[in-house]
């Protein structure tokens, strides 16, 4: 297999632990197939890619050093089973520094860089095209549309933002991402046209001198007025992407305010009220009935922030297929939950997910997928690939490409642009219902409500009696 250097850049900083003197990265096997055009083919409202030889090159990670080669594979990539690992790594398809591995227990040091060929199954994402909301010589502005990653990653490469765009303008092209939505999220998003006009709207956006609003769909009557969840995050799995709120996290704060609240077409006819704990057949969320739109100022821009934070508060997005599904979290969802007891039994129902069983998120109970939409759903068939013996996927349902959640405006707090799109087709009223078709049209709403709560100075902690805190209600 054929080496080249690895780019390195001028300087590294070592760590404290490093060797000295500090020694260049070693170099790295290339990637044997690089299909171009991408291999991509649209079926059932889907953008498929056909399967494809394709090499990882990844450097060693700070949690990966001093661990045995196979217990990084297991622990962290969930694509597939140890077998697969093992087997990759004495056949020689996975290789260190551009070497045969030794053994599974070979140890991974600091520098170290890890290869893995493989025959690469790409998910299937949305065929929504890539909305354009502005362009000029240096950025453009783009509606993501749901169901797409932005960058490549984990089990996708072409089927991301970047790799479509690229496709579109041409091989040399090179779209440069400034912020990042979550793969599930809809939304405004910065590609750079060049590195500096890159750096120029990254800085903007690292330094908060951007304001940002989100809108969601959340189950359940959400509370008027502004509500302030400043909870911890914590990453429990990078495995898993599972985020939770935790004493020991990163310091979060979201601006929560409601938009509208639909109730169910019955709400007429109040139920009949039911005794003890437990409601609905086990499911007492069935009691947070209809649902509400809420638009979200997040302060502070932790992964998963906006989900984690409105799953504390009792009010998931009601499509999240992590923190609101029953199967994993229970039948409370886990509102007010901030200890880690049940850690261990949340993430291995989660990682089930999409292999023995389908995700199972409220909204899937009620208006959103019928009963051949539930059945529709990605989870392994059972069957395997002829070249690589892989375990086959069904294709996803169309409910779950995306979840509620849409970043609808980034405003520069100096005035000088502001882009936004409508609301989503999901965030207008229903029909027979009458509602807001635009979110409120404020002079600058997020300094409003900042400035109303007394947080708009990150060093002022106290808030005005007008706000409701979930650090003091908690």
């Amino acid at each position: 297999m054929a080496l080249v250097p690895s780019p390195v850049r001028d300087k590294y900083p070592p760590l404290p632990d490093d060797d000295f003197p500090w020694k260049e990265p070693p170099k790295v096997a290339i990637t044997p197939c690089n299909p171009w055009p991408p291999p991509y083919y649209l079926e059932d409202g889907l953008r498929k890619v056909t399967p494809y030889h394709y090499t990882y090159n990844t450097f060693c990670k700070q949690r990966w050093r001093g661990r045995e080669i196979l217990d990084i594979f297991t622990s962290e990539f969930r694509d597939r089973d140890q077998g697969y690992y093992e087997k990759a790594i004495i056949e020689g398809r996975v290789i260190l520094n551009g070497q045969p591995v030794p053994s599974t227990s070979t140890i991974v040091k600091n520098g170290d860089v890890i290869s893995h060929t493989l025959h690469r199954h790409e998910p299937p994402c949305t065929a929504s095209p890539i909305g354009i909301v502005h362009e000029d010589n240096d950025i453009i502005v783009i509606d993501k549309p749901a169901g797409m990653p932005v960058h490549p990653a984990g089990r996708y490469h072409y089927n991301s933002i970047i790799e479509v765009m690229r496709a579109d303008r041409g091989y040399g092209w090179n779209p440069l991402p400034c912020n990042r939505l979550d793969r599930l999220t809809s939304g405004i998003m910065f590609i750079g046209k060049h590195k500096q006009a890159a750096e120029d709207m990254s800085a903007q956006i690292r330094g908060r001198t951007v304001k940002k609003e989100y809108i969601t769909r959340v189950v359940g009557e959400f509370p008027e007025g502004e509500i302030v969840c400043e909870k911890p995050i914590l990453q429990i799995s990078p495995k898993l992407g599972l985020n939770a709120v935790r004493a020991n996290g990163r310091e979060s704060r979201t601006v929560f305010k409601r938009l509208a609240y639909y109730p169910p077409k019955d709400d007429g006819k109040p139920k009949e009220e039911k005794t003890g704990d437990v409601d609905d057949e086990g499911q007492p969320w069935k009691k947070l009935r209809g649902y509400s739109i809420v638009r979200c100022f997040p302060v502070t821009g932790r992964t998963h922030q906006l989900r984690v934070h409105l799953q504390y508060l009792g009010h998931p997005i009601s499509n999240d297929p992590i923190y609101a599904n029953q199967r994993v979290f229970g039948p409370s969802l886990g509102r007010g939950v901030s200890e880690d007891e049940n850690d261990e039994d949340i993430m291995a129902r989660l990682a089930r997910m999409g292999k023995e069983e389908v995700a199972d998120a409220v909204a899937y109970h009620d208006e959103m997928v019928d009963a051949y939409n539930k059945r529709k759903a990605e989870k392994q068939t059972g069957e395997t690939c002829d070249v690589c013996d892989t375990p086959l996927y069904s294709d996803p349902g169309t409910h779950e490409l995306g979840i509620y959640l849409h970043a609808r405006r980034y405003r520069c707090e100096e005035g000088r642009w502001d882009y936004q799109t409508g609301l989503p087709e999901w965030a207008l009223p229903p029909p027979g219902y009458e509602g807001p078709t635009e979110s409120t049209q404020e002079s600058d709403p997020l300094t409003v409500d900042l400035e109303k709560l007394g947080i708009a100075d990150e060093q002022v902690e106290k808030k005005t009696s007008g706000a409701t805190s979930t650090s003091a209600a908690a």
